[in-house]
């Protein structure tokens, strides 16, 4: 993992100079000594690929210039304080040595504490080093951006500096994957990859089992617009997340059982495919034969299944779907084979690059975004008229980005469009509400490919 001097080139090229002088004297202020190193994990925006990271298959993200940043001091003690340059995030501290996280609260402190135990228990450190740590965010929380896993990123990468210790990229993503479950989110892996596998210039086809990353190169001629639809959703705080995650590892146990595969191994829809050997097309006309359209019951599950309710609650799902009675199956499994084979054809295009590329890959967008609303119910009213209105100024595809249920739309704009475009946007999404309006100036911005997770040590 490199560690980049905070020379005077490479931090204009982060716009950081005036950032961490701040962030230095903000430290000092509040801790009375000048931190040794920062660490910045950068957001990310999904261009296409929703909800099938945690089912195993490829997605296509890239790293944002909005980040996390965190100046730090080891100290020779066994307590970790936690301070945000954000009022509204209280002060935090704890003893290094008794990492407790509260999964009914979605505080911003347990985030960190996820990555700092993740890199703890990968190492077994009996006696880590203590912290004083002072966080400065860019990226709007609850946004579908992921801010919650660059905080978790941030974190391990902390440890891991403080503590001496080395690991590679891939080796962080994945502990930093599994550290995050410790809030409850059972995500797929696709945050933590890009953050820190993120190259500048470039999108990356992030894959797993092996994790690897393959370099995307985004048409010219058009840029992409991530739009804020200012409604928060906290994948930790609900149960919406999860209960899709549930959903797609009992599709994968039905349909593993009416072909007569071992369903009791089987956790991801990918790895029925694999088995199967068969096409992501023949995926979706099994799907059609085995699930029916119409809502599971966890009685129906159970007797599909040959097991208990009190098997199926224990066994399969996750501590915060035991009270969820109905699973849409069918559904959820159409997504996932749909959206995978979206995915490729993206990525195929790009490398292609054939004269209509920017109008196919819209199209690519806007079929994911029908299939997240339709089959995957994760939009909201207010993502819907925010998809609406970008496709009616000008957008060639637009679809939401995250988890969803709330957060942001990306569109892919063309270049010659953008400034009338992002004027139009404006005054029909934000302009129009005041509650939006006080948000318009970080809510609707223009990105492009940004670098992934670093420490900076002063010269």
């Amino acid at each position: 993992l490199p560690i980049f001097y905070a020379n005077t080139v490479l931090l204009k090229a982060f716009n950081l100079p005036f950032r961490l002088l701040k962030l230095k004297e903000s430290f000092i202020a509040k801790f009375g000594s000048a931190p040794k190193f920062y660490v910045r994990a950068p957001g990310r925006v999904n261009l296409i690929g929703e909800h099938i990271d945690y089912c195993g298959y490829a997605v296509l993200p890239m790293a944002i210039e909005q980040d996390i940043l965190i100046a730090v001091e080891p100290v020779n003690s066994d307590v970790v304080q936690l301070a945000n340059t954000n009022s509204l995030y209280l002060d935090f501290s704890a003893s290094i040595n008794d990492i407790q996280i509260d999964k009914t609260k979605s505080q911003w402190h347990n985030y960190f504490l996820c990555g700092l135990k993740g890199i703890q228990e990968h190492f077994g450190l009996n006696n880590p080093t203590g912290m004083n740590c002072l966080l400065d965010g860019t990226i709007p929380p609850s946004s579908g951006l992921s801010s919650s896993s660059a905080l978790v990123c941030c974190a391990g990468l902390v440890t891991l500096r403080a503590n001496g210790k080395t690991l590679s990229k891939v080796e962080l993503a994945e502990i930093c994957t599994k550290s995050e479950r410790y809030i409850g989110t059972e995500g797929g892996g696709m945050d933590q990859a890009i953050s820190f596998l993120a190259e500048e210039g470039t999108a990356k086809l992030i894959e797993f089992s092996p994790l690897r990353a393959t370099d995307v190169r985004l048409p010219s001629g058009a840029v992409f617009v991530i739009a804020n639809s200012c409604v928060e959703m906290n994948k930790a705080a609900t149960s919406h997340y999860n209960t899709r995650v549930m959903e797609c590892r009992l599709a994968t146990k039905l349909l593993s059982k009416s072909k007569g595969l071992d369903w009791k191994k089987m956790l991801r829809l990918q790895d029925v495919q694999a088995k199967l050997g068969v096409s992501l097309e023949e995926m979706l006309t099994i799907v059609e034969e085995v699930l029916h359209p119409e809502p599971y019951s966890t009685e129906e599950i159970c007797k599909c299944l040959g097991i208990s309710l009190e098997d199926l609650r224990s066994q399969i799902l996750s501590q915060n779907t035991q009270d969820v009675s109905t699973f849409k199956l069918h559904q959820r499994a159409k997504h996932v084979y749909s959206e995978a084979a979206r995915v490729l054809e993206f990525k195929k295009i790009c490398n292609e690059a054939p004269a209509n590329a920017i109008q196919l890959l819209g199209e690519l967008m806007n079929q994911s975004y029908i299939s997240c609303r339709e089959m995957y119910e994760c939009s909201c009213p207010e993502l819907d008229q925010l998809v609406d209105i970008c496709l009616q100024f000008g957008a060639v595809g637009s679809r939401l980005t995250g988890a969803g249920w709330g957060g942001c739309t990306v569109s892919m704009v063309p270049t010659d469009k953008l400034n009338t475009f992002l004027k139009n946007v404006k005054k029909a999404y934000y302009q129009s509400d005041v509650q939006r309006l006080a948000l318009e100036n970080s809510s609707l911005f223009a990105t492009k490919p940004g670098r992934g997770a670093l420490v900076f040590v002063e010269a």
